[in-house]
């Protein structure tokens, strides 16, 4: 008997699994190829393998226990949900994360961020401080890869803060530095300490801009960590002059923006007084994405 037969759920294969989790996704216009990829990522990441192995393997069994995982992220993918929040998890550099609807979901562009923090710091030394940092990504990513001696995020949202705390476990193994998550306001669980690197990808959209957005993003995604106010700028503005509170001479403030706002963020960032130089990075698609600061 097949699986999800009326006879109840089957183990089946993963051929089987996949063609039945892309008509799902097909059936909500998804359009089929976007949904046969989809269906081959839920499938491999239930069955916890690489994800060329439903294409390779196209008869090898599935457990019943996997069938229903993948067949109920379908169905929430198929209602809209982000593909990360139906599977639980996202990648980011090589780490691979859990994230929910308490974060955003990492993005590739932000893996540029922490390789231009790694490049102007040889890698790392002294506290490095990731502010907002949602599931933890910057922050892991700079104790997994860099020389710091510390690193601390800090986040105002307390789920957030427990989604941090769990990837911290997931990634114990490969950790460089000591990584602690503080609850609090941008850079107020960090004052009194001295940083050699404060780092942000900070919310930036301006609800003005809110129905210009994808609905995955503008209907799912945390509110909190997308939306600033003042056309996008307030968190902006506020760690670039609190930052300098925190930095070391020389230390490193170090944010990601959008290509709207990079060259008034950098502006923000001079108008303080407080950094020698303030340059404007692209990502690799050629945007104005990321503004880099040294503290006088």
């Amino acid at each position: 008997m097949g699986a999800g037969s009326a006879a109840g759920p089957q183990a089946g294969t993963a051929g089987s699994l996949v063609a039945e989790c892309s008509g799902l996704l097909a059936a909500a216009a998804t359009g089929s190829a976007a949904a046969a990829r989809e269906a081959r990522e839920i499938v491999a990441t239930v069955a916890g393998r690489s994800l060329v192995w439903p294409v390779l393997e196209p008869d090898a069994p599935i457990e019943p226990g996997a069938s229903d995982r993948a067949r109920a992220a379908a169905r929430r993918r198929a209602c809209g949900e982000p593909l990360a929040y139906c599977l639980g998890e996202a990648a980011f550099r090589h780490l691979t994360l859990a994230v929910d609807a308490r974060v955003l979901i990492p993005r590739p562009e932000t893996e540029r961020l922490v390789d231009l923090v790694l490049e102007r710091t040889a890698g790392g030394r002294g506290l490095a401080v990731d502010v907002g940092t949602g599931s933890g990504a910057i922050a892991l990513a700079f104790a997994c890869e860099g020389a710091f001696a510390r690193v601390i995020g800090t986040d105002l949202s307390p789920g957030a803060l427990e989604v941090a705390r769990a990837n911290q476990e997931r990634c114990a193994g490969g950790l460089r530095s000591p990584v602690e998550f503080r609850l609090g306001d941008l850079l107020a669980p960090v004052q009194g300490e001295r940083a050699e690197v404060v780092a942000s990808n900070p919310p930036y959209i301006s609800m003005a801009e809110r129905d210009a957005l994808p609905t995955s993003v503008r209907d799912w995604e945390p509110c909190e960590a997308l939306f600033a106010g003042d056309e996008g700028m307030a968190v902006i503005d506020r760690i670039a002059r609190d930052a300098a509170g925190v930095l070391v001479p020389g230390g490193l403030l170090a944010l990601e923006v959008d290509e709207r706002r990079a060259r008034r963020a950098r502006l923000s960032v001079v108008a303080t007084g407080s950094y020698a130089a303030a340059d404007v990075e692209l990502d690799l698609a050629g945007r104005e994405r990321f503004v880099l600061a040294r503290r006088m």
